[in-house]
This record gives structure tokens, C-alpha cells and sequence, in this order.
């Protein structure tokens, strides 16, 4: 019998194989519609917001975890900006472990409440750290377990695509941002987040 944790590490096995898989050949062939509206990549803001910013972030990146407070206030105080969230799993198993959780509580309906619990860690996380952050946010690992392997193929493919456009854009590490035309491949302050939206409602 599975325990919880053997079915999350196993779909994430599959994922582990699936992203590194990935030839950036297939880079080129990313579209506009495919970075800024991926049907099954989470936005929060306002999904019809006249400016769209990309992140591209890791749960274990100390300076994605820094910067998320500022983003949300900045888009929330804007009101119109679409945040769209791409998992970009650069610091191993357990970074892939926490995306696959978090994205499979996307499809239950709980993806705020596991994203914002993941953003308030600390450190290094073991796979033990993230169903720990996501039981004390109230979440159900069987329930998120049983997402993961129901929607394997929409959560392996969606990671899939996000690593070929970071391979693209020669990103090097997270955070990094697409806000309307101009990439950003790096830590944005509060004042570069807001002149970056400027630029690209202009």
C-alpha cells in the first residue's frame, strides 16, 4: 500500500524525468499565447488586467521568497496587472516535490493557500518541509496526492513548457520575469517592478 508520501514522490519522479527531459531545441517554438496565457499556469491579479507579468520562480530561491510580498502589493495596489505563475524547479527534488504539490492544489481549488504557505518557508526545504508547510496551511496531502496523479500529465506538461521558455529567454536562475515585451532575468526591487509595468503599458 502507498503511503502519501510514495505516491506524491512517485508522480514527482515521473515529473523529475519529464522536466529534465525537456531539448531546448522546443524552445523556439514557444508562442506569445503560450508565455502570457497558458491555460493551466495559475494567474492571480486581474485576469484581465492590461498588463501581464511573467514570474518564473523556484520555492527553494531565498530571493523569489524575498521578493513576493513586494510583487503582490504592487499588483494588487495597481489593480490592474495580470500575475501569471511559472514554476521553474531549478534546486532539485525537492523543488520539483513542492511545484508538483502546489500545482495539484491548483486543481482542488487551493492554490493560493499552497503557494503562500511555500512562500513563507525559510531555507532549505525537504520534502518533509513542504507537506509540513502545506498540513499546517490546512491542506489534505492525500487530497493534493490524489490531484498530482489524477492531473500528472497537465502538471508534467505545464512544467514542461515553463523550463523550454526559461531555456529561451537564457534565463540563469529564478527569479526571472517576462512584463510585456522586455525580459527581466533577475531580482526586480519595488521601484523596477513598477517602472517595468509603466514601460510596458505605454
Amino acid at each position: 500500500m502507498l503511503t502519501r508520501r510514495t505516491v506524491l514522490t512517485a508522480t514527482l519522479a515521473a515529473a523529475a524525468v519529464s522536466t529534465l527531459g525537456v531539448r531546448s531545441s522546443h524552445a523556439q517554438k514557444i508562442t506569445k499565447q503560450e508565455i502570457f496565457f497558458d491555460k493551466d499556469a495559475p494567474v492571480l491579479g486581474n485576469p484581465k488586467g492590461d498588463v501581464t507579468v511573467v514570474e518564473y520562480f523556484d520555492y527553494q530561491c531565498p530571493y523569489c521568497k524575498k521578493a513576493h510580498p513586494m510583487i503582490k502589493k504592487v499588483i494588487k495596489e495597481d489593480g490592474n496587472v495580470r500575475l501569471v505563475l511559472k514554476d521553474w524547479p531549478v534546486f532539485g527534488d525537492a523543488s520539483i516535490f513542492a511545484a508538483q504539490a502546489v500545482l495539484g492544489a491548483a486543481q482542488i481549488g487551493k492554490y493560493e493557500t499552497a503557494m503562500e504557505a511555500l512562500m513563507k518557508t525559510s531555507g532549505k526545504l525537504s520534502h518533509e518541509d513542504v507537506e509540513k508547510a502545506l498540513t499546517g496551511a490546512g491542506l489534505s496531502i492525500e487530497k493534493l496526492a490524489a490531484a498530482v496523479n489524477k492531473n500528472n500529465d497537465k502538471i508534467s506538461g505545464l512544467l514542461d513548457r515553463n523550463y523550454n521558455q526559461a531555456v529561451a529567454f537564457n534565463f540563469v536562475g529564478t527569479p526571472s520575469f517576462v512584463i510585456g515585451s522586455t525580459l527581466f532575468p533577475g531580482y526586480l526591487d519595488e521601484k523596477g517592478l513598477k517602472d517595468a509595468i509603466a514601460k510596458a503599458r505605454k
